[in-house]
């Protein structure tokens, strides 16, 4: 009795793994999957869930990202309808020969063809300290609510790089509620935090997006609306830095 054939997702997942020369172990820490679960995918044991599709795609640098995007549910309809119309016309009538004429006089030409990433948009709110916020410490667990397309210099790591809304006004004027922002999980190293936005997160608080202070030997979260409360962080606090806020974007009134 023959073997069951792979599905065709299996096999686009161990050629896109070859074509980046990385092992099982280190495609999974790239877009945040142990190595077991790649195997399983590759085996065609089990199918990757949509956030797990939507970072293989960002990994691939051409044309393929699509396969894995539309397994997300993601269509390049869906992309392009986010992007400014001039964009959104050049994309679709010279998706191989992109020229974009920048405005004003004179002969000023971008040379650069526009790179997009398509970034999940969780099901994650965040919020000031003591207001109401969803309580989960890793965000790659999180549901995908809707996809956001930016371009790919804005996002440094791509596979750690998900969308979150903001709720209340803690940041205000900064970050008003209802922001959406971009944020990289794997950018958590203290050390060179200071004077960042950070998403942290406490096992009784929740997730809380603050400016991450240091001052001397002491760590603050530091809220831009100063009728907040701003948390010194210590050993006992067990508060825990779980993002970087790369950049935010929100509806005008």
């Amino acid at each position: 009795m023959s073997d069951t054939p792979r599905p065709a997702w299996a096999k686009a997942i161990r050629d896109l793994r070859l074509h980046l020369e990385l092992t099982q172990s280190a495609l999974g820490s790239r877009i945040g999957f142990s190595a077991m679960t790649i195997s399983r995918w590759e085996r065609g044991a089990q199918e990757p869930p949509s956030h797990g599709y939507i970072g293989l795609g960002n990994l691939s640098r051409d044309a393929t990202c699509w396969f894995f995007w539309e397994r997300a549910g993601l269509r390049s309809d869906d992309v392009l309808r986010v992007l400014p119309i001039p964009k959104r016309v050049i994309q679709t009538s010279a998706p191989h020969n992109i020229e974009i004429v920048t405005a004003g006089s004179g002969p000023r030409r971008v040379e650069k063809k526009p790179q997009l990433l398509a970034i999940p948009l969780l099901r994650v709110a965040v919020a000031g300290y003591g207001e109401t916020s969803d309580n989960r410490p890793l965000l790659t667990e999180a549901a995908v609510e809707d996809i956001i397309a930016a371009p790919i210099d804005w996002c440094p790591n791509p596979s750690s790089t998900s969308c979150l809304r903001v709720s209340g006004n803690s940041m205000a004027p900064l970050i008003q509620d209802g922001f959406v922002v971009a944020v990289d999980s794997s950018d958590t190293d203290v050390s060179k935090l200071h004077g960042k936005v950070v998403i942290a997160w406490h096992k009784d608080k929740g997730l809380t997006i603050s400016r991450f202070r240091r001052y001397d030997h002491t760590d603050v979260l530091q809220p831009e609306n100063s009728e907040y409360e701003a948390v010194t962080l210590s050993a006992r606090s067990s508060w825990k830095i779980v993002a970087r806020v790369l950049w935010w974007v929100g509806k005008a009134p």
